[in-house]
């Protein structure tokens, strides 16, 4: 198969990051470590209390960057480092793991804990430090700083780059993923329609496992490296 393969389109989720100590979107209850998504991933929840929201995003942020690459991180760089046709990775996840593990070609397209988005000025600033305090935006003075994270009822970022590199692969893998999340989860049946041959590596099979042409279950630390290095020939 890898010799009809040029161009590649990777979709990771939660999954791959969760082997890093990177807390899956939901857990039990449809709770986010003990917050209803509801309270902490709406513009209506920022509006009706900013200040939960802003120290909620703060000890993310602050997490995250505690955290570290795991294997499946890692090797997806590598497939990026050696890889002689063109690959993106979208990914769902707001870390910075992928990046740090050496790959440059990453979509997040739900945002990004280490950056804060100015609502007066809509610039987006890299950022490290807590919220909660409201600080000045870097650009424009303006203290409307929130996290640049797509919440529910917002708009996915980069869509149109993610469906003109989807009408231009020949394979599209998803890592990691409930299926659960749209748009996300209709990638797999848009890039069937597409006639795109379609994998999925993940812990167990997500809601859209049906539509893959493939679906192979386990740790994504064990799984990932073992189909890039099938990718590029051992």
């Amino acid at each position: 198969m890898t010799d009809a393969i040029r161009n590649i389109v990777i979709l990771t989720g939660a999954g791959i990051s969760a082997e890093s100590g990177i807390d899956t979107f939901r857990g039990a209850g449809g709770l986010w470590e003990n917050h209803r998504v509801e309270d902490v991933a709406t513009p209506e929840a920022f509006a009706r209390d900013p200040s939960l929201v802003l120290r909620f995003y703060d000890q993310r942020r602050a997490a995250i960057q505690e955290k570290l690459p795991n294997a499946a991180h890692v090797a997806l760089a590598r497939l990026e480092a050696e890889w002689t046709g063109s690959l993106l990775i979208v990914t769902q996840n707001v870390d910075d793991l992928h990046e740090r593990a050496g790959a440059g070609r990453v979509l997040h397209m739900h945002g990004e804990h280490l950056s804060a988005w100015c609502t007066s000025c809509d610039i987006r600033s890299r950022w490290r430090a807590p919220l909660l305090g409201r600080p000045p935006c870097p650009a424009c003075g303006a203290r409307s700083l929130r996290p640049d994270i797509v919440w529910f009822g917002e708009m996915p970022y980069r869509m149109g780059e993610i469906y003109a590199a989807l009408r231009e692969a020949d394979l599209f893998v998803s890592i990691g993923t409930s299926g659960a999340v749209y748009p996300a989860a209709g990638f797999v049946r848009d890039a069937r329609e597409l006639g795109k041959r379609t994998l999925e590596l993940n812990l167990e099979p997500s809601q859209g496992s049906f539509l893959f042409h493939e679906s192979r279950l386990g740790p994504a630390s064990e799984l990932v490296p073992a189909w890039v290095g099938e990718m590029l020939g051992g």
